[in-house]
């Protein structure tokens, strides 16, 4: 079997779930090649120690640019704060590493360029952690739109909230500084972002607004920091085929914990998701008597792929980490030259392009042609 070596540089939550997704898909999806876990990165040598015997990887360092010079390591996942993406990202590839980057790509637009020109120059994959497209109950979607089974797509509405940026008592953090973004329109609005793209549900104008729940916050001493990020947005939105939408986006929603709910209004019929309840879909269709027209409930199962390689029988779920192992399987794929449902850098400018749109229509307070 042929082994490909994978580095890792950050191991909080999203690296943690890389890991889990790398030593995963040979179980699950099988397949020609292998993942090798070869090196991690973390802040510290002892940290990197403690991670790299955790998640099951052959050396550690403290320095990410080790990864670099290590040529057993073909592809490397990024999985540090947003700003740190551009400078290891584009590093990377002039190293002649694939790239497997958590979203968004930059906060910076020049610098998500930056990293598209580099891709193209140096000719390595690169690959976006936008494992939302990978739920099977989202491909079912795409298939449904595809068939034109609710017909013309008239209105969008889609929803992200969260709360874990909810309480004025937390503190100050990264997350709040004007380094990483916008706020939640990039910072995991994106999501929203990369299912209407999936879908291929083309966005052409924005109107957009942002808020800040909370003006200030504090820091470590009790010092009262101006937050510097947006938690909240909500855009009004014109799609490319006429039809209208709206996007709605808060970090700060008391109760939500990962909540995109999604209503698609066609001509025909609806379609209704909502990420909480993962494993499960809603269609309508306005056909035959109206007494008996009504949503159906679509429970996932293995006849909605790829869920049977994790569980044989319909209607027990499978969960957020299963999405990145679908989505490594499909970087598996597209590195043995398959076909793949992905976003690269590509696709992924054409995100990055909608959100600071969406930036540039709140400064001029009007719509902003995409």
């Amino acid at each position: 079997m042929e082994k490909i070596g994978v580095g890792l540089i950050g191991t909080g939550y999203m690296g943690k779930c890389h890991a889990l997704a790398w030593n995963a898909v040979p179980g699950v999806f099988g397949g020609k090649l292998k993942p090798e876990l070869v090196m991690l990165a973390e802040v510290n040598e002892e940290l990197a120690a403690a991670r790299a015997q955790e998640f099951g990887f052959t050396k550690s360092t403290g320095n990410w640019r080790d990864l670099l010079s290590d040529p057993h390591v073909q592809i490397i996942s990024i999985t540090t704060p947003n700003q740190f993406h551009p400078e290891m990202a584009i590093a990377a590839l002039e190293a002649g590493k694939h790239v497997y980057c958590e979203k968004p790509m930059a906060p910076s637009f020049e610098d998500a360029q930056k990293m598209l020109e580099v891709a193209r120059k140096t000719g390595k994959k690169t690959f976006l952690g936008y494992n939302y497209i990978q739920n099977p109950m989202m491909r079912r979607i795409s298939a449904l739109l595809r068939g034109n089974e609710i017909g013309d797509v008239l209105q969008v509405r889609i929803e992200m909230d969260e709360d874990f940026m909810a309480s004025p008592a937390d503190e100050w953090g990264i997350k709040s500084g004007a380094a990483s973004g916008f706020g939640a329109l990039d910072d995991f609005g994106v999501h929203t972002l990369s299912l209407l793209s999936a879908l291929e549900l083309n966005i052409a104008k924005v109107m957009c607004h942002m808020t800040k729940p909370y003006a200030t916050r504090k820091d470590k001493e009790g010092r009262d920091i101006p937050v510097e990020t947006y938690d909240a947005a909500t855009v009004l939105f014109e799609l490319a085929n006429g039809g209208n939408g709206t996007l709605q986006l808060n970090r700060a929603a008391w109760g939500r914990k990962g909540r995109i709910a999604v209503q698609i209004f066609g001509s025909k019929g609806s379609i209704t998701y909502d990420q909480e309840r993962m494993n499960e879909m809603k269609v309508y269709k306005a056909e035959g008597p109206a007494a008996s027209q009504g949503f159906t409930t679509i429970l996932a199962g293995p006849a909605h792929e790829p869920f049977g390689r994790f569980i044989p029988a319909p209607g027990h779920g499978i969960g957020f980490n299963d999405l990145k192992v679908i989505e490594v399987s499909e970087i598996l794929k597209s590195l043995q030259g398959q076909d793949s449902h992905l976003i690269d850098f590509e696709k992924g400018i054409k995100i990055e392009g909608l959100v600071h749109a969406m930036a540039k229509s709140f400064e001029r307070a009007g719509w902003v042609t995409v």
